[in-house]
């Protein structure tokens, strides 16, 4: 078969959603304190390291084909992606793993400065195979959730394009748990530099998840007309969202951010996920103000229930993704003048849809992630020490520092090749405590 132009779309969608990850590495990055910085980008890099590995051998295979009780693929069906050599369902292949990369990624953005790697690692694979991978069949593969599965037959197909209730509402509902699990750090809500310590990493990062996104929304574009209307779409919700939350800092703080502008970025890009090929433009514009104002306010709601989100996740991806799952009821436009959301004069069918949909992704990720999150946490343990965590995850979890600030002792003491560059022994035991404050590492 040759290599058509929609091949070649779904390809360059798919680096573009690739690159979102080490976009997201630098947006989380730079909201952390700076002995936590390299901890945090590494939870995303690693991320791709494992979800790749899994999509290979049984990810993909449990998002399509025959189902097992409506809830996930078999996982041996394509394993290792044999039986998709030789054909152009590898690329669908590739680009879904994008997805699945980033979804999990977005998690660890809660559990920022206090969570062990090592726990991580073993979390990111039995995550995307225990509650990704399930629900990205059942919306996507023709799952519980599609229009032949048993609840989108029973109270109508739900809407999500590119990920609303797979990707945010899911990842949202995981880093509310595994924040719960973990527990606060020290000094929250109290402690003056628990702040992020670069914000030009910051909105470096929002930038170039906005330029992935368009690949995000528009790969599975089905014709010139939606791509045009995925294209506007994504440009202008963000757009929007940005200018909402900035207004709502202006009117309760007195003061417009660039942090918060690149978090009303994030927030409109979310909302308008699920909802990117469905709605007008102008529909993309309040969709986007109205998300970015509300989850402004929502990041305060850690400081009020008392848990520790680190870096609003819930706030961003769980509350943008609602909204934009949920608006879609609303706002959807009418197909060929028939259906559309309650704006459009159609009934409350489908927001009753969007609402079940939402409810499922919510109580799925929920459930699963407290059983794994608890199981690791009981076994191997899922938080740094109280020591750990004020010399710097940094130190203790990778014996390295982001930064150097010639010879004032801040970096790391492991260096790997020390024997040979300075004659002395090679250590990977990192700095004390006493030794960290003593010289400095606290951001």
């Amino acid at each position: 078969m040759d290599l058509t132009a929609g091949h070649v779309w779904v390809m360059i969608s798919a680096a573009l959603v690739l690159l979102m990850t080490p976009g997201l590495a630098f947006f989380y990055g730079g909201m952390t304190r700076a002995k936590a910085a390299l901890n945090m980008m590494m939870m995303s890099f690693v991320a791709v390291g494992l979800v790749g590995i899994v999509w290979v051998l049984w990810g993909y295979s449990m998002t399509s084909g025959d189902g097992v009780a409506q809830l996930f693929g078999n996982p041996f069906a394509s394993s290792g992606l044999q039986s998709l050599i030789g054909t152009e369902d590898l690329i669908s292949a590739g680009y879904g793993a994008t997805f699945a990369i980033i979804t999990v990624a977005l998690i660890s953005g809660a559990i920022a400065d206090r969570a062990k790697f090592g726990a991580w690692t073993l979390f990111v694979p039995i995550w995307v195979t225990a509650v990704y991978c399930p629900l990205a069949f059942m919306v996507w593969g023709g799952g519980l959730l599609s229009a032949d599965g048993a609840v989108g037959a029973a109270v109508g197909e739900a809407v999500d394009f590119a990920g609303g209730t797979v990707v945010h509402i899911s990842a949202g509902v995981a880093a509310l748990v595994l924040a719960l699990i973990l527990g606060k750090r020290q000094g929250f809500g109290k402690d003056p530099a628990q702040r992020p310590h670069n914000i030009p990493f910051v909105m470096l990062g929002a930038a170039l998840l906005w330029f992935g996104w368009f690949g995000f929304n528009g790969g599975a574009a089905g014709s010139a007309e939606e791509a045009g209307l995925i294209w506007v779409n994504t440009m202008a919700a963000p757009a929007a969202a940005m200018v909402g939350w900035l207004v709502t800092e202006r009117i309760r703080d007195g003061r417009p951010t660039s942090l918060g502008a690149a978090s009303g970025i994030v927030a409109g890009l979310v909302a308008i996920t699920p909802a990117c090929a469905n709605v007008s433009p102008v529909g993309a514009v309040g969709l986007g103000l109205v998300s970015g104002a509300l989850c402004a306010l929502a990041v305060g709601i850690k400081y009020r229930l008392g848990f520790d989100d680190s870096l609003d996740v819930v706030a961003v991806h769980l509350v943008a993704g609602i909204i934009g799952t949920l608006s879609i009821g609303f706002i959807m436009m009418p197909v060929e003048g028939e259906g559309g959301g309650l704006f459009y004069g159609a009934g409350p069918g489908q927001l009753v849809a969007q609402i079940v949909a939402a409810a499922i992704a919510i109580a799925l990720s929920a459930v699963m992630t407290a059983i794994i999150g608890l199981a690791i946490h009981k076994t191997v343990g899922f938080r740094i020490s109280p020591d750990n965590e004020v010399s710097g995850v940094d130190l203790s979890e990778h014996a390295e520092t982001a930064y150097e600030f010639g010879g004032l002792g801040v970096g790391g003491s492991f260096h790997p090749f020390a024997e040979q560059m300075f004659g002395q022994q090679k250590s990977a035991k990192p700095q004390t405590t006493q030794q960290s404050v003593t010289e400095g590492v606290h951001s």
